[in-house]
């Protein structure tokens, strides 16, 4: 869609995290400079490339608020969003002085007589993560949860109602060899009481910076729920909250499954709905959290007895591939994106050895992301590599898939494969720099609590744009589809087509199956007291 005469007069514009698009035009402003906008914005999806988006500006009315008691001098706009038919609509100008800029767009500002004090503010940071299962009789429902979230197994509109008989079948299925490996790491996973320790010392982190925020800790599947944390942050009174999600890299079926929820709460409660937020989706790019993966590689390598011969194996979490060729996931292209990043930071101390990356934890018949981990251990192997450094890219704590999946399955393997060194970068945890890095990241958010902001593509950002749950949503909903298109083309043998077909094909028989289950009440899931609840 064009914008049209949507974009108006640029005056001494100088300061970044804001970048324009007007069809083939494009007009940057740099920072730490007082700069003058008029605009009127609303943002529009534009795909960029293969992966990557900018957020076009029309159909927005603004009006000057000026927050006389901000110390870093901001006037922004209060903007009242709303699908119009015209192609565009005139802003009045605002300005911003010595501020880190992402958002310059808000949509909820109230007016300055309305506006708390700085004393009446209450700010609070929501910590969302996985969680995990903290005994072995936790680990069947856990995993329940994760595969009755519909972001995790998607179904056809039509076969909807069979998600939580899917996820009967599937966790039951899976509970003792998942029950094996809890028990091989201590019977539980120490995610909970790593990320409880992560919110603990972001707390004095932003207390340290003169921020006094109270920081929670939500789970997607298993305690302390995320509704759970909604619930403290009410009792508390909290008037400001920053969403932040410990994944630093944006997918649907993690900080996407997680915003989901939060959006699905916040409709459904007048004080939330009314609460001023704000959402960082992804945070890779961050200096600090680069420098703070550049020190653990750095430190693991002076380890090993040859550090230049060391190839750096960065294995991330897979998802199925049609999640980012059929659904526009950002994951594979910000993951692609922050190996590079760390591995620039790593050149810039004279460190250029090999790496690789590759994607781990694939269930299930259908095709995910490629090269999958295990088979390109064994590529190593095959090709010579006799020193080998695991670097657990997409998590921040400890859990099964580093303290179990790399660290006893991935060496076993690299073992038997001809690799005759191994080791393994830990994750970050509470690492000073990182967490003083997060704390920035909130601090730096805070002047758009309620904002909806706008892409930078330029090198350091997110390609996951800051903003409220709601529109970040919106954004992601209107490029996903029911279903991936089906493969026109049928190829015999071990290729991308048959894989496909074979999942599906796998798929459609455990759905036929679990009708016949749920419609009849008889079956063997219902001999084996699988699914006694559904008769």
């Amino acid at each position: 869609m064009a914008i049209g005469s949507a974009i108006s007069t640029l005056q001494s514009a100088r300061f970044t995290g804001l970048r324009v698009s007007n069809g083939d035009d494009v007009m940057h402003l740099s920072k730490n400079r007082t700069s003058v906008l008029s605009c009127c914005c609303r943002l529009l999806p534009q795909e960029i490339g293969t992966s990557q988006k900018i957020y076009r500006c029309a159909g927005v009315s603004m009006e000057n608020n000026a927050h006389a008691n901000t110390s870093k001098h901001l006037i922004v706009g209060k903007c009242f969003f709303g699908w119009s038919k015209e192609e565009s609509t005139t802003c009045q100008s605002f300005k911003i002085n010595s501020l880190p800029v992402r958002a310059l767009l808000t949509s909820e500002t109230p007016d300055v007589s309305t506006t708390p004090s700085a004393g009446e503010e209450k700010i609070g940071v929501l910590l969302l993560n996985l969680g995990g299962p903290e005994t072995l009789d936790d680990v069947q429902p856990f995993l329940y949860n994760l595969f009755a979230d519909p972001d995790i197994i998607r179904l056809p509109r039509l076969f909807r109602f069979l998600q939580k008989p899917l996820a009967q079948f599937i966790s039951v299925s899976r509970a003792p060899k998942s029950k094996e490996g809890y028990a091989s790491i201590g019977g539980g996973s120490p995610l909970r009481k790593i990320t409880d320790a992560q919110a603990e010392e972001l707390q004095k982190a932003l207390y340290a910076k003169n921020v006094p925020a109270t920081v929670y800790v939500g789970m997607r599947y298993w305690h302390p729920f995320t509704e759970e944390a909604i619930e403290e942050i009410k009792r508390d009174g909290i008037t400001k909250l920053v969403v932040l999600p410990l994944y630093p890299q944006f997918s649907i079926s993690t900080s996407g499954s997680s915003l989901r929820l939060l959006e699905s709460i916040f409709r459904e409660d007048d004080y939330l709905v009314n609460m001023q937020h704000t959402v960082i989706p992804s945070w890779y790019q961050r200096d600090g959290y680069i420098k703070a993966m550049g020190d653990l590689i750095e430190k693991e390598l002076k380890k090993f007895n040859n550090p230049k011969e060391v190839v750096i194996f960065f294995s991330a979490h897979g998802v199925p591939l049609a999640y980012v060729e059929e659904a526009g996931d950002p994951y594979k292209a910000e993951m692609e994106e922050c190996v590079d990043l760390i591995m620039e930071e790593l050149e810039k101390r004279k460190i250029y050895n090999s790496f690789t990356l590759a994607y781990q934890s694939r269930v299930g018949p259908v095709e995910w992301l490629k090269p999958y981990t295990d088979d390109t251990i064994i590529d190593l192997g095959k090709k010579g590599v006799k020193s080998l450094l695991a670097v657990p890219i997409s998590f921040v704590s400890e859990h099964i898939e580093t303290l179990e999946e790399i660290d006893v399955e991935y060496k076993e393997l690299a073992l038997e494969s001809g690799i005759e060194n191994w080791g393994r970068v830990p994750a970050l945890g509470c690492e000073p720099t990182f967490i003083s890095d997060l704390a920035d990241a909130v601090i730096e958010s805070l002047p758009y609590v309620g904002a909806m902001a706008v892409s930078n593509l330029e090198a350091r950002q997110s390609l996951v744009p800051l903003g409220s749950v709601e529109e970040l949503l919106a954004t992601y909903d209107s490029q996903r589809r029911e279903l991936p298109p089906p493969v026109t083309v049928w190829e015999w043998g071990w290729t991308k087509s048959a894989e496909t077909w074979n999942g599906r094909a796998a798929m459609l028989a455990v759905l036929v199956l679990l009708v016949l289950e749920v419609t009849t009440g008889q079956g063997f899931l219902h001999q084996w007291g699988i699914l006694p609840l559904f008769q």
